[in-house]
C-alpha cells in the first residue's frame, strides 16, 4: 500500500481506539486483509494504552480477520460479541463450486470486499463468515452461485478445514539472511533477491521487508511477487561447507 492509504487505515485504527475510550465499549472493524491484519496488529500494541485488541476471523487460522477494540473488563468474553455470521451452503455433491464462483455472487449483490471474510469450500458444502449485515443479503438474495442451486443456513458452527496445499523446496543457504532465503524460494542469484528486496516485492509475514541481512525464522512466511508464497517450515544442520539446511513450503 502507498503512504496515503497507510494514513487512512491508521486513522481508522486511532478513531476505533477513541471510541471504545469514550464510550468504554467494544469496537469493531469490518474484515482485513492479511496485511492489514499484521499491521493493525503492530500499530495496537504501541497504541490502545489501557484497552485491549482481539483479531478473529470465526475460526483458529483464519486469513481475513475483523479488529476488536474493547475495555479490559469484557476478557475473551468479545469473541462471542464479533459482528459476523457463519453461513453455510449445501449443494449437490457433483457440483464442484470454487472460493471464486462464491466471491464473485457475493460481488454480483454489490457487497465489498471487507464484508466478507475467509471463504472455504468442501465437497456439497462451503462455508464463509461475513458481517452481520451482509449476511440477511445473502440469505434474501442468494439462491444460485453461478448454475448451481444453494441452500443457506445460518445455523451451522464451522466445521471445515482450510486444505492448503504445498510443493516442498528443500536446499541449502549461507545464512538464514531474507535474500539467500529470497534466492533459494525464487530461484535466483543471491544479486536479483536483493533487488526484489530493494523494489519493495518481498513481504515476510504480510509486511514488506525493507532489509536483505534480516534473519528468518522458522515458521515465516515470505512472499514474493511473481513466484508465490512459501512458509520457512524446516531449519537443519549444516553442510561440510558450513551452509545450512532449510526446507520451504510452496503454497500451490
Amino acid at each position: 500500500m502507498n503512504a496515503q492509504p497507510d494514513k487512512l487505515f491508521f486513522a481508522r485504527l486511532a478513531d476505533m481506539v477513541s471510541r471504545c475510550g469514550r464510550d468504554y465499549a467494544p469496537v469493531f472493524s469490518s474484515f482485513l486483509d492479511e496485511r492489514q491484519c499484521a499491521e493493525a496488529e503492530l500499530w495496537c500494541r504501541a497504541n490502545v494504552g489501557e484497552l485491549r485488541f482481539m483479531m478473529w476471523g470465526g475460526y483458529d487460522g483464519a486469513r481475513r480477520k475483523m479488529l476488536a477494540v474493547y475495555p479490559d473488563y469484557l476478557g475473551d468474553d468479545v469473541r462471542e460479541m464479533f459482528p459476523m455470521k457463519c453461513l453455510t451452503f449445501t449443494f449437490r455433491r457433483e457440483d464442484e463450486l470454487t472460493h471464486r464462483d462464491f466471491l464473485g455472487s457475493f460481488m454480483a449483490q454489490m457487497l465489498r470486499r471487507e464484508v466478507i471474510g475467509d471463504i472455504v469450500t468442501g465437497e456439497g458444502i462451503a462455508q464463509t463468515f461475513v458481517t452481520d449485515i451482509a449476511a440477511e443479503t445473502i440469505m434474501a438474495s442468494v439462491t444460485k452461485i453461478g448454475r448451481v442451486g444453494v441452500k443457506i443456513s445460518d445455523s451451522r458452527t464451522f466445521e471445515l478445514t482450510e486444505a492448503q496445499k504445498y510443493q516442498d523446496i528443500s536446499g541449502t543457504v549461507a545464512s538464514l539472511r531474507l535474500d539467500c532465503i529470497v534466492s533459494l524460494a525464487a530461484n535466483v542469484s543471491r544479486e536479483k533477491a536483493a533487488e526484489l528486496i530493494r523494489t519493495d516485492r518481498v513481504d515476510v509475514n504480510h509486511l514488506t521487508a525493507d532489509s536483505g541481512s534480516r534473519e528468518l525464522r522458522e515458521g515465516d512466511v515470505l512472499s514474493v511477487r511473481g513466484c508465490g508464497r512459501f512458509i520457512l517450515s524446516g531449519i537443519g544442520g549444516e553442510t561440510k561447507k558450513r551452509r545450512i539446511h532449510i526446507i520451504l513450503k510452496k503454497f500451490i
